[in-house]
């Protein structure tokens, strides 16, 4: 029963995080914009975010008449799930998932991403979902390259797959300050896994019609959407515990939102990547430059245990 009332209020937390990050996300566009973003549901469009989820729910949900139906209904539902599964892996003192695999655990669920993306895309019986699920999960394989090297590295520095232990080793002294580099490599590789610009080949409007999710609408289209931005989240947290202490308490939630902050900011700073060069920079230069580094970090712990 305890299990059940933690999954549950985690179910709760990131629902609420997920619809404050969206009130969050249009405020930050409208004064980049210079102008204010959601004001008129409740105090300074506080409410705007449930507005949108009960407009979402209550619509009428449609479905392509040639398409494969419980593919295209439930796929929506695993994506969120997937997003929501990974929440397990942080040390919040909870005693009941502190397990010794956690970033091994969390390669799992994000490689298991792309399955619930291209069977979205291909059960929707649709040309333009199938190409954009085809780009989308060709991008998420390439960056996850490059993500579980850099993972590599913080297991060969800690010796721990446990995110508990890199808790505790960041005590003292963050670890993005001695792999900086890779702070600011994880940072892109995180974009390009969460289809954020400006890598947002998977929601590419103005070429695909708006990608995999097009023949979506009112609660599939709500669950792919919370999906998107439960990994933004679960992204930002995962940062600020490997790379900048991630001990439990109120400056932890200000790194989180200075994270998510920096997603936001580069959405409205930079333009989207062409196809190809989204690719060739994850295999041309991600990949060499983080491969580079794990050699690097590999001869300096060799070093450092044979002195």
């Amino acid at each position: 029963m305890l299990l059940s009332l933690y999954f549950l209020l985690v179910l709760v937390c990131v629902l609420i995080s997920v619809a404050f990050l969206t009130l969050l996300e249009r405020k930050v566009m409208g004064y980049m914009h210079i102008r204010k973003g959601p004001a008129k549901v409740g105090l300074e469009g506080i409410l705007q975010p449930f507005s949108d989820a009960i407009k979402l729910f209550t619509k009428e949900q449609t479905w392509p008449g040639v398409s494969n139906y419980l593919l295209y209904y439930f796929s929506p539902v695993f994506m969120f799930l997937t997003a929501l599964v990974m929440w397990v892996i942080f040390p919040f003192g909870s005693g009941y998932f502190e397990f010794e695999y956690g970033l091994f655990f969390f390669l799992c669920v994000v490689s298991l991403g792309v399955y619930p993306l291209m069977i979205a895309g291909w059960s929707s019986n649709s040309k333009y979902a199938l190409l954009g699920a085809l780009r989308a999960v060709a991008q998420t394989i390439s960056y996850e390259v490059a993500l579980a090297l850099i993972l590599i590295i913080f297991i060969v520095l800690v010796g721990s797959y446990n995110l508990e232990e890199f808790v505790d080793y960041q005590e003292k002294f963050y670890l993005f300050f001695f792999v900086h580099v890779m702070g600011v490599v994880w940072f892109i590789t995180c974009l390009a896994e969460m289809n954020r610009s400006p890598f947002d080949f998977a929601e590419a409007e103005s070429e695909l019609v708006s990608g995999f999710n097009v023949e979506y609408s009112a609660g599939g289209f709500a669950l792919i959407f919370l999906g998107e931005y439960t990994m933004i989240i679960v992204m930002s947290t995962l940062m600020v515990t490997l790379f900048l202490g991630g001990l439990l308490n109120l400056t932890f939630f200000f790194k989180v939102g200075l994270v998510v902050f920096f997603v936001l900011w580069v959405r409205m700073t930079l333009p989207r990547f062409r196809y190809d060069k989204l690719m060739g920079f994850a295999w041309k230069s991600m990949l060499p430059v983080t491969l580079h580094f794990l050699f690097l970090y590999l001869s300096l712990k060799v070093l450092f245990f044979v002195l």
